[in-house]
């Protein structure tokens, strides 16, 4: 080989002589040959892919930069130099023979050049227009071109220069190259990708300055100057967000699914062939089939007795397929990954081999100091490569993680919107908020690390190989040392998972009930019942903690398994080695080779079982998610759209459930409805009517039978789902905006007159669930979406329950009635109202499911079956009324007219503390949405431009969340520690100083002791000096051990601790909360505190804490060995300090603010899902999935590109960190060869191997503080929710007497109150006696305040002048508590919590059975509630779902006649319910509460015709107060009211 090349270059290749010298030179041939064609190899191999841009793509190039221009010129001036270099080659061949080498590299770099321009002219197609190839390409030829440069240069220095020609070219081309390599640095954008590039600048950016995130730098200093807001932070690449992410990751888990689907179906097979063996032939093959059913039915009905968990065995489900699936989805990335870390891992094992050679040359007085030099140089190189790769590698990582868990939140999400009622049954909100934020984030945190599965056992694998070649057998006993760990550790991870499953459970329930106390918050309040759900709540978070607390003494174990590792380690090999033959002696070289290479054991030993133990995690997490994912979607195949001539639906002997095998909630329905008729469904509660509406909409399990519907659907649900957007944006619900239309549709449904009282009017925010709305404005807004959505059928649940009468008929004439804008639609309209039934074209009368009869008013009323009676009951009063309305109707009157005209939707509300605000600050200046992140439609957002943006109060209902900005305050680090206890914490500190001091300790002793190498370089080695060494590094390296386990075990006792103080008192404060903070703080908000917040003070403050001190202590135990070694050094700390903290304080304020952000914008995600899941029946009845799926993807988008510039920006830090780590081993080995005469070998390894070390530590140090900082603000978060001002105490020192009150008399003393500081009064100065057992009822047009009352005896609203005195007591003076118990509400919207029937009517098991049942009889639930398999224990779903409407109001009642207080406040208890239930409710309260003061607000006045009394308020003051009867003669306000709702006053004798 060698010969031919000789010949090829007509000189020597290679003689071993050159470098035997000081100043070596390698021989020319050499550098003519191999080091010309590396570079060249290297880039032919990889140009041609480089050129695939010019020949696929049709894209249209990019214009001509400067940039460009340059390059180009450049590599034509670098032709024509090879092309001179040829033609001299022809010149002197004339003279005489040429070797052949100087005809083939000239013609070989023409070639390269030609190529380099077509390169750079195909780049121009592509939007990063520099090449990663060409940059690599002049690096490596720039590195090569350094030996020939340096060997020219010393011969012109020698002597006279024999081939000038050459000398020169050479020269102009190797600076042409250098140019070139300067200019393919920065990033070359084209001016039409400047936008682009503006977005996001990494799509752009050239090479270098995507290897070490330089394009992030812009970033960062933005950050720093400034702090950043989401509009600074870059878009993600199209590539990353959601939709292309979930794109790819549905195609996949279709494909995947149905494998697994089969493979479910199989086991069903086997485990039925396992319960079922073959019966013996006697049976014929059809009646086993039938044992079969029976044995399979069984089981499911005993589950559904017991807790429908733990009874029966949990469903099967098709599994591992998730893994699968992501697997394959982001294969790409991770095969990258795979190999960067391939290249750093072997970069890793370089380092330890440099180091022995460095070692072997300080120790030989000999060598060459080229040598030492030429080492610290490679030590330097291979440092920075490693970490270019590493970074790239975590990089990927990183966004493998982001991209899982927004494949993850998508398919989760969009599983909601199809899934099927009974799986919908199995998980609650808060648990599928659950998946979404904890289960998503867990496979997040895994894939950030999974490539250490392999990676991992690989540098385990390789460091044991090369510890042998050290060491020989004697590694045996460090690895058997290692060996016992691990069972120790699997131990330890197999515990971890039990306690963190059970934690899991622990943390839904709380969630759970958390949720619940929160949505609930205004019946806790009214009936006191705070201290029995803080019980509650307590009572888990004692078991969680307990969890918690042995989770924390498992990690100090495993730790301390692990610190000990390497100091026990090389106690056992070193000691072995020594031990074994009197002949080995501990030199230098072995002992830090050996140290250095276990270091690098180190890391993959501590993070295998972290990885393993996540992997753990994960896979808990992975069952959730399958079971979820492949829940039953809804099977809509019983709903029909086939085109019948004259029916708009029709439905055939249809009989639905709510479960697959539940009970019939409708049955053998058959019936017709024809297109543009009013269909009215009527019945009792509980008769099934909703239970029609949902099979109609398709959210009911089909067992036979199928429906007809002809046509798209608008839904109006019996509850408003109304969502967190603008009022506008709420009714035109994603169409497009028809002004006109819009317009009409608010007349017709009567907002108008609501408008003006909002501030902003259509502009307005309304909160979450619709908080800022009473409920006849929701409803009024639920319809008015509906009618604008302009479908052909209309399915109306009770949409009149809420609104007065007079809004009602209001409504009914210009919305549903023959004359309304619906007038040519299909409406079939679920009513309790009798008095629009003579209006409608056909009545369906329902009776336990089925249609008992059905036909026109007037035939129903002939047939005298049950509707007739039902009328003759009730029909009464109504009868006037009905003929009334058809006189108004026909006539109508000028009278009539006006009033309309006045206000035609008067009608009562919820006077929530919020709404109040609203209707005071009248306004109708819109409020530029304060970057709200839901989207608005274009044309409001235009008019709010144009107007001035000036903000009202009260005009924003929802405070933007508060982003904290700028440093986190020390004291937020010291209210932590304080809640751990400042004895802990002095105790914990001085654990740690002392491992460290031990640590540098042991160092030091080890190299002493392989000075003794030299010491006794030819006489035997004294056994006694031996056993002394191995004795003390031992004692130090267990010492070491001990203070650390000492330590973690007090921090996590003072860990739990301070969460237990931090739960304790957030939860505490938050139920003393006023009412008016839950109405402008949105729920999630909240709940965020205690979810993701509390999870930080519980889970990872306390590990950011410990590996923070570790990684501080560690730092500076490195800095002080190597100062020991070189003092010099110690001048070069001072600028990489001063480098090293600039960058922190740039990067930590940018990372803080984007962790910040990234915590802002994902509660959005999670609300936006909640109010998604509530509102399913609405979006899927309207067909608006898709919209929902954008939305979502908007909303994940935005959070995911703070969290992905979060990721680049810890890259950005890590790199040029991690460059500091490798200027700090360059000096320290530079310095050791400049030092070479003066040091030991032993000191070099301790110092060098230290340096070694050091970037791996100044990293951690860098990210643990920031992370500290960052987690710290959940500490910061949870206190603002700590310091919230509370409400009046609840109970204090001066008590009301036993018994109070007695008689029931309330006296109100010129009572004023206003609903906020800065607002108007709401009740002017009221006056006014209310005697013992009186019946009061309080009415009065919208906003007249007579919700306030009621607020205002609870003390929900504390006055702001005069008093109210109950019984002689001012209610002003005692606690809210004593106050609350005494009185009872029967509230509008009737609240109940999970748990059974019992606890929700008596939370704090003050009655016997006897007095509930009582109750529930007085109630008419008793029948209802004896039919229930476990009565009283009878559990209650979520928000009491599986009650119906009206069964929830009855309990409500029962609570009230529980608890039997002498007063009694009605809020318009009978709202949702139908007549014949209103009828018992009223008659029932008029015994019950004979001898009680009872004040009922009224919406329906016939409910309080026979009070002794009424009150008639208007505009906050009391304008009359008098006996109905009196009332009606006057002519004044309540005469008015009275003919609006068709009452006159000849009637009231009726009642």
């Amino acid at each position: 080989m060698s010969a031919a090349l000789e010949e090829f270059c007509g000189s020597i290749f290679w003689n071993d002589s050159y470098l035997a010298r000081p100043d070596a030179d390698l021989p020319v041939c050499f550098q003519q040959t191999v080091l010309v064609w590396i570079p060249l190899g290297f880039f032919w191999i990889l140009a041609p892919w480089q050129l695939l841009p010019m020949c696929k793509s049709r894209a249209k190039k990019s214009s001509v930069t400067k940039l460009y221009i340059i390059k180009q010129v450049l590599a034509a001036l670098l032709m024509l130099t090879a092309v001179a270099e040829l033609a001299l080659a022809f010149v002197d061949a004339e003279q005489g023979a040429v070797p052949a080498v100087q005809y083939t590299n000239p013609s070989l770099y023409i070639a390269t050049w030609i190529m380099v321009l077509l390169v750079q002219d195909a780049r121009r197609c592509c939007l990063r227009r520099d090449s990663g190839v060409l940059f690599c390409f002049w690096t490596l030829s720039l590195l090569c071109g350094i030996l020939p440069f340096q060997s020219l240069v010393r011969k012109a220095l020698q002597e006279p220069i024999p081939d000038l020609p050459r000398f020169i070219l050479f020269f102009i081309s190797y600076g042409l190259q250098l140019l070139l390599f300067i200019v393919s640095g920065p990033s070359d954008i084209a001016p039409e990708t400047k936008e682009i590039g503006k977005k996001n600048p990494e799509v752009t950016a050239s090479f270098l300055s995507s290897i070490t995130f330089e394009w992030y730098s812009s970033m960062v200093f933005k950050g720093y100057r400034k702090p950043l807001e989401i509009e600074d932070v870059w878009d993600l690449k199209e590539k990353d967000k959601t939709k292309a992410l979930y794109t790819a990751f549905e195609k996949n888990m279709k494909t995947v699914m149905q494998k697994a689907r089969a493979e479910l179906e199989k086991r069903k097979r086997k485990k039925r062939r396992q319960e079922y063996p073959d019966h013996g032939n006697s049976m014929s093959k059809a009646q086993s089939q039938d044992i079969l059913v029976l044995e399979e039915k069984q089981p499911k009905k005993k589950k559904k007795k017991g807790d429908n968990e733990d009874s029966g065995p949990p469903k099967d489900y098709p599994r591992g397929w998730l893994m699968k699936t992501l697997g394959k989805t982001f294969q790409q990335n991770l095969l990258l990954a795979v190999a960067f870390k391939l290249v750093h891992d072997a970069l890793v094992f370089v380092s330890p081999q440099l180091l022995k050679l460095l070692i072997a040359f300080v120790s030989d007085e000999d060598s060459f100091a080229w040598q030492g030099y030429l080492y610290a140089i490679l030590l330097f190189l291979t440092a920075v490569i490693q970490s270019l790769c590493l970074q790239q590698h975590f990089s990927l990582c990183f966004q493998l993680g982001i991209n899982v868990r927004a494949s993850l939140i998508a398919a989760i999400y969009k599983k909601s919107l199809t899934m099927s009622g009974a799986t919908r049954k199995e998980s609650t909100v808060g648990e599928t908020v659950n998946l979404m934020s904890a289960d998503a984030q867990r496979f997040m945190d895994l894939a950030n690390f999974i490539h250490q599965l392999w990676s991992s056992p690989l540098q385990i694998i390789l460091s044991i190989v090369f510890l042998w070649g050290e060491l020989g057998p004697s590694v045996l006993a460090g690895i058997a040392t290692l060996l016992l760990l691990l069972p120790i550790n699997a131990f330890l991870v197999a515990k971890a998972k039990t306690i963190q499953e059970r934690n899991m459970k622990n943390k839904d329930e709380r969630m759970k009930i958390m949720t619940e106390i929160l949505n609930g918050i205004k019946i806790l309040k009214l009936f006191a019942w705070e201290p029995s759900f803080e019980k509650r709540v307590n009572e888990i978070r004692a078991r969680e903690l307990k969890n918690l607390v042995n989770f924390g003494y498992l990690q100090s174990v495993s730790v301390f398994v692990f610190t000990c590792a390497p100091s026990l380690v090389s106690l056992a090999t070193f000691a072995v080695y020594v031990l074994v033959d009197e002949n080995n002696i501990l030199d230098a070289q072995k002992a830090f080779t050996a140290i250095s290479l276990f270091n690098v054991l180190r890391f993959p030993m501590a993070t295998l079982p972290m990885v393993i133990s996540s992997l753990v995690q994960a896979n808990v997490s992975t069952e959730r998610l399958e079971r979820y994912l492949s829940g039953e979607d809804l099977d809509t195949s019983a709903i029909h759209h086939n085109p019948i001539a004259g029916s708009a639906v029709r439905f055939s002997e249809a009989t639905f459930a709510w479960e697959q095998d539940g009970n019939a909630a409708i049955r053998d329905v058959t019936l017709d409805i024809t297109p543009g008729s009013l269909v009215a469904v009527v019945g009792a509660v509980g008769s099934g009517k909703s239970s029609l509406v949902s099979a109609m909409l398709g959210e009911m399990e089909n067992i036979k039978g199928h429906i007809n519907i002809q046509g798209s659907l608008a839904y109006v649900p019996q509850q408003a789902w109304i969502q967190n957007a603008t009022l506008k944006d709420n009714i035109i619900f994603g169409s497009e905006l028809d002004e006109a239309r819009y317009q009409q549709v608010l007349k017709a449904c009567a907002l108008l007159p609501d408008l003006e009282l909002l501030p902003a009017g259509d502009q307005t925010e309304i909160g979450e669930k619709g908080i800022n709305l009473s409920g006849g404005q929701k409803q009024r807004v639920s319809l008015a979406r509906a009618v604008y959505s302009n479908a052909d059928i209309y399915i109306l649940d009770d949409p009149l329950s809420a609104v007065d009468a007079h809004v009602g008929k209001y409504l009914f004439e210009h919305v549903l009635g023959p004359k309304g804008l619906l007038q040519k639609k299909t409406r079939i309209l679920v009513t309790h109202s009798i008095s629009f039934l003579p209006q409608v074209d056909n009545i369906v009368v329902l009776a336990a499911g089925a249609v008992s009869e059905h036909g026109s008013y007037s035939t129903l009323l002939a047939n005298k079956g049950a509707f007739s009676q039902f009328l003759n009951l009730y029909g009464n009063q109504e009868e006037n009324v009905s003929e009334e309305n058809t006189a108004a109707v026909a006539l109508a009157g000028d009278e009539e007219e006006a009033d309309e005209a006045v206000d035609p939707c008067m009608e009562e509300r919820t006077e929530d503390v919020v709404t109040m605000t609203l209707k005071r600050e009248a306004s109708i200046h819109r409020r530029k949405l304060s970057r709200s992140l839901s989207k608005k439609s274009t044309s409001s957002q235009k008019k709010a431009q144009e107007e001035p943006p000036k903000k009202l109060k009260g005009q924003q209902l929802i405070e933007k969340e508060a982003v904290e900005t700028g440093r986190v305050k020390f004291s937020m680090y010291l209210r932590y520690l304080r809640a751990v206890g400042w004895c802990f914490t002095f105790w914990i500190v001085v654990g740690y100083v002392g491992q460290y001091v031990a640590y540098v300790g042991s160092n030091l002793w080890l190299s002493d002791w392989t000075d003794d190498s030299a010491r006794y370089q030819n006489e035997s080695y004294p056994t006694q000096l031996r056993d002394l060494r191995i004795g003390v590094f031992g004692a130090l390296g267990v010492s070491q051990a001990v203070f650390l386990l000492f330590a973690t075990m007090l921090s996590a006792r003072g860990a739990m601790r301070a969460s237990r103080v931090m739960h304790q008192q957030l939860l505490s404060n938050i139920l003393r909360a006023p009412m008016s903070f839950f109405d402008t703080t949105p729920i999630g908000r909240i709940v965020n505190r205690f979810a993701k917040d509390i999870f930080t003070v519980d889970e990872t403050i306390p590990m950011s804490f410990r590996s923070w001190i570790s990684c501080f202590m560690a730092i500076i135990s490195t800095l002080i060995v190597i100062c020991l070694a070189t003092p010099f050094f110690a001048v070069v700390i001072v600028p990489l300090s001063i480098f090293y903290y600039f960058v922190l304080r740039f990067y930590v304020s940018t990372s803080r603010q984007l962790r910040r952000l990234d915590s802002v914008t994902r509660s959005p995600i999670y609300s936006h899902f909640g109010e998604t899941v509530s509102g399913l029946s609405v979006i899927r009845a309207y067909g608006h999935q898709e919209r929902f799926l954008k939305q979502n993807e908007i909303t994940m988008d935005i959070n995911q590109k703070s969290v992905y510039s979060w990721i680049v920006s810890n890259r950005w830090l890590a790199i040029r960190l991690e460059f500091v780590g490798s200027l700090v081993v360059f000096f320290s080995a530079l310095l050791a060869v400049i030092a070479k005469g003066t040091l030991e070998g032993g000191i070099v390894g301790l110092s060098v191997s230290s340096a070694l070390n050091v970037t791996q530590t100044l990293n951690w140090l860098v990210r643990t503080s920031s992370e500290l900082e960052t987690n710290i603000v959940a500490v910061e978060r949870v206190h603002e929710y700590m310091t919230v001002k509370n409400e009046a105490p609840w109970v204090t020192k001066n008590r009301p007497p036993r018994g109070w009150p007695s008689r029931g008399e309330i006296q109100f003393i010129d009572y004023k109150v206003r609903y906020r500081p800065e607002l108007d009064l709401v009740l002017q100065g009221i006056t006014c006696n209310i005697g013992s057992t009186e019946k009061v009822g309080v009415v009065g047009r919208t906003g007249a305040g007579k919700s306030s009352l009621t607020n205002c005896l609870f003390r929900v609203l504390e006055a702001a002048g005069g008093k109210i005195i109950i019984d002689g007591v001012d209610i002003a003076t005692i606690g809210l508590h004593d106050l609350r118990n005494n009185l009872t509400i029967i509230p509008q919207d009737p609240v109940l919590f999970t748990g059974t029937l019992r606890m929700n009517l008596d939370p704090f098991d003050q009655y016997s059975d006897e007095e509930i049942w009582k109750a529930l009889e007085l109630a008419h639930l008793k029948t209802y509630v004896q039919g229930l398999p476990e009565r009283l224990l009878h559990p209650v779903s979520e928000a009491g779902e599986n009650l119906s409407v009206g069964q929830r109001q009855l309990v409500c009642l029962a609570r009230a006649l529980l608890r039997k207080a002498k007063i009694l406040i009605l809020d318009e208890a009978t709202a949702a319910v139908d007549l014949e239930t209103d009828h018992l409710i009223q008659t029932t309260i008029r015994s019950a509460f004979a001898d009680c003061t009872v004040l009922t607000i009224a919406h329906r006045l016939h409910t309080i015709m026979d009070s002794n009394r009424v009150m008639v308020l208007h505009a906050g003051r009391i304008v009359e107060f008098d006996s109905p009867e009196e009332l009606l003669m006057k002519q004044g306000f309540f005469s008015a009211m009275a003919k609006d709702a068709g009452i006159a006053a000849a009637e009231t004798t009726a009642l």
